[in-house]
């Protein structure tokens, strides 16, 4: 049995059970088995209840299988992780001041007096009171490690269901015809899934993210002829490559990856600044080399590719600068003499020669010119890109001309697509409206609306708003019409009006837990919602800075809660840990006491994490927080993290972030909303609370899940009823899987 399957169901809600783990033959027990009442505590311990099948089937499962799957939910929940914080018993402060700071670093300069700690620092009496700390107080390297105390506290269990084969069959499948882009997480599971099963050949791939984890499995089998039907432009062969050379899914531009890694590698202290020596490794990290069956095996790909060299040179244009490394370093010109490579030979010398047309620049000719029939013809060739500049287009020619116009190739718009637009179109066409915007390889930014904007009235705008809704909606119900159902009636769950489809957000991040869609909200069960940090696990001794930090906003200024500042209104904050010990990592805590914010008149508190040190968030940091319907403790250590009231949590598996924001608590609603923003700084001072106000906007005017099924039982003349006794049933539980509620994006 592996671990990966069993760690992909639990992002499921889910506990995948092989048939090789049953002793099904053996007499039905006339009472629980003591292991499974014992697994069954243990897991209640952890957070984690379990549905009646799933209890039946523990029943008759292997003591090895129940002791793998414990020890799965273990790690999962990082027990075995340190947790001690900096500070012992933080719940009451410490009452550390700057000038306990100051005193300490000129009684080292000067070597005075006081109490000599193992890291070589001196701290002078009467300054930190030392009996508090379970490390450093001024240079934050922790010396006392303690076990969690605390367990079992959560109010609420996640209760697991059984999987079978069959249901892990099917999440992969779902998985490959996804019609949205995968966010980390469900790409980590496709992984996973592509590792231990075999490939379903007869599932059609949708997105070409997608296709580059199969290619990856099918290269890694040595099969890349297999490889070669999930190709259908030189692009997705560029895309592959890069993925092998950087991990990331997306064409994030060598020079993009240079300079975040060089503005990572700023301090805010000269004397750290590593700017300069970042941007040397990166260079060195991005140099290309490949074996001859590496090249041999692209060039083979490339040359199979079904268009011309002309149409095949076009469609490189766009990354030429890219393509020519990748040329040099493949030696695809020595490969391109082989007699059975001769389309590539000729795509070489017209790629080299230029002798090709590009399609963007004809677009960009008659555009300029006000020539809006040859604009609009050219567009309808190819309608996901006409799709992407409606909204440009609409305001350059107006909006009449442009709607017509994209209304003739709207059926051959993916739905996706379509749906993006009627989603965003509100938030658009606002004049001096900011729109939040993430470049590829970058941070979240806030650019202006467009100025054309200022051309229209009102009246004008609102207008083309409508029309695109209106038109949008309209193509969704003629697709939903188009689908014969026998059905009658359909039960839409209430929470899927809250939870908003995953379409242009995809999450950066993993999700270890039950996986949940940026905006979704959840609801604060007691008086206090403790975040924490936890980093470090796996490497050595080290200076390695990770930052949790919260900024409160009020009606007219804003606090924050970080190192800077442990204790503020509503908010006490555990220290700051600046060395993480060898191999089992650090953790830091911020407890935000929901009375008090709300007597303080707090609108908003946004969560966040910096990487203080030189560099970007530290590989498989873990961020999130607790809630509990009772009181959680903390421990004399200072020890407080307890599983069991973890309500969500993310690790960060991407190295470009320098801060990220993880959550956001409304104080007045008493809920959490779950949102990633990765942004540019040391501090969470940096954080700029305009784009966050931004990207909340932008997420509540997503549809969510519950309104599109609104829309398809319209369209399917369905009757919404109120039980789940529906011909048609739409759970949360259902939604749990995102894939298959893309299925709903019918093309």
């Amino acid at each position: 049995m592996n671990q990966a399957l069993l760690q992909v169901s639990l992002r499921q809600k889910a506990v995948y059970v092989p048939s090789d783990a049953s002793t099904s033959s053996l007499p039905e027990p006339p009472t629980l088995p003591d292991a499974t009442a014992v697994l069954v505590a243990n897991l209640a311990k952890l957070g984690y209840g379990v549905s009646e099948p799933l209890l039946r089937a523990l029943e008759h499962t292997t003591p090895d299988f129940q002791a793998q799957l414990l020890e799965v939910v273990r790690e999962v929940m990082g027990v075995k992780k340190n947790w001690t914080p900096l500070v012992k018993a933080w719940g009451t402060p410490t009452g550390e001041s700057r000038l306990d700071h100051v005193l300490t670093f000129f009684a080292n300069v000067f070597q005075a007096k006081g109490t000599l700690l193992p890291c070589g620092h001196i701290i002078p009496p009467d300054t930190f009171p030392l009996a508090r700390y379970n490390g450093c107080p001024f240079c934050g390297t922790p010396f006392k490690f303690a076990e969690i105390e605390h367990v079992g506290q959560g109010s609420k269990l996640k209760v697991l269901d059984l999987w079978t084969e069959a249901d892990v069959a099917n999440l992969l499948r779902d998985l490959l015809a996804s019609k949205t882009a995968l966010d980390a997480t469900q790409v980590d599971s496709l992984r996973r899934l592509l590792a231990e099963l075999p490939l379903p050949t007869e599932v059609p791939i949708a997105m070409k993210e997608t296709r580059l984890a199969v290619v990856d499995a099918y290269v890694q089998l040595g099969q890349p002829a297999q490889a070669q039907a999930l190709f259908s432009t030189p692009t997705d062969v560029l895309r592959y490559l890069w993925y092998q050379k950087t991990g990331l899914l997306q064409l994030v531009e060598p020079k993009v990856i240079r300079q975040r890694r060089q503005k990572n590698a700023r301090s805010i202290g000269w004397s750290v600044d590593r700017s300069a020596q970042a941007q040397a490794q990166a260079r060195a990290d991005l140099k290309l080399k490949y074996s001859r069956r590496e090249a041999a095996m692209v060039a083979s790909w490339l040359n199979a590719l079904p268009q011309s060299p002309a149409q095949l040179c076009e469609i490189m244009h766009p990354k030429r600068g890219m393509w020519v490394r990748f040329i040099r370093a493949l030696r695809l010109a020595e490969y391109s003499k082989r007699p059975a490579l001769g389309k590539l030979r000729e795509t070489l010398d017209v790629f080299y020669n230029q002798t090709y047309e590009v399609w963007q620049g004809r677009v960009d000719h008659f555009r300029l010119r006000l020539d809006a029939d040859h604009t609009f013809a050219l567009l309808k060739q190819r309608p996901g890109l006409f799709a992407r500049s409606l909204f440009a287009n609409m305001l350059w020619f107006g909006a009449e001309p442009a709607v017509a116009a994209f209304a003739e190739v709207l059926d051959q718009v993916p739905a996706r697509l379509v749906v993006t637009l009627a989603m965003y179109a509100e938030d658009y066409f606002i004049p001096g409206n900011k729109r939040t915007v993430k470049p590829l390889g970058g941070s979240s930014k806030q650019i202006k609306a467009n100025q054309l904007l200022k051309n229209y009235t009102p009246e004008e705008l609102q207008a083309m708003q409508a029309a695109v809704v209106d038109l949008c909606m309209l193509a969704m119900r003629r697709r939903f019409a188009a689908l014969p159902t026998p059905h009658r009636t359909m039960y839409i769950d209430p929470a899927l009006f809250k939870i908003p489809l995953a379409i242009g957000d995809r999450s950066d991040t993993v999700q270890d837990l039950p996986a949940a869609l940026m905006g979704t909200r959840f609801a604060v069960e007691g008086e206090a919602v403790r975040l924490f940090m936890q980093w470090g696990v796996g490497l050595s001794a080290q200076h390695l800075d990770m930052d949790l930090s919260c900024t409160i906003a009020y009606a007219a200024k804003m606090d924050h809660c970080s190192f800077s500042q442990l204790v503020t209104t509503g908010c006490k904050h555990s220290g700051d840990i600046q060395y993480v010990p060898n191999q089992v990592g650090t953790a830091e805590y911020i407890e935000l006491d929901l009375a008090a914010l709300q007597r303080a008149q707090a609108q908003y508190v946004t969560f966040t994490c910096n990487a203080y040190s030189a560099g970007a968030l530290s590989p498989n940091l873990t961020v999130g927080w607790m809630s509990s319907q009772h009181p959680m403790q903390i421990a004399a250590s200072g020890v407080a993290y307890d599983p069991s009231c973890v309500q969500h949590q993310v690790r960060v598996t991407q190295n470009l972030a320098k801060g990220l924001v993880f959550g956001i608590l409304d104080v007045a609603q008493r809920e959490i909303i779950w949102l990633e923003m990765p942004f540019q700084g040391q501090l969470v001072q940096n954080l700029n609370q305009a784009g966050v106000q931004t990207l909340l906007r932008k997420l509540e005017s997503k549809l969510t899940i519950g309104q599109l099924l609104t829309v398809k039982a319209q369209a399917q003349n369905l009757e919404l009823v109120g039980h789940p006794e529906a011909d048609e049933t739409y759970t949360a539980a259902w939604a749990q899987n995102t894939a298959t509620v893309t299925q709903l994006l019918v093309d």
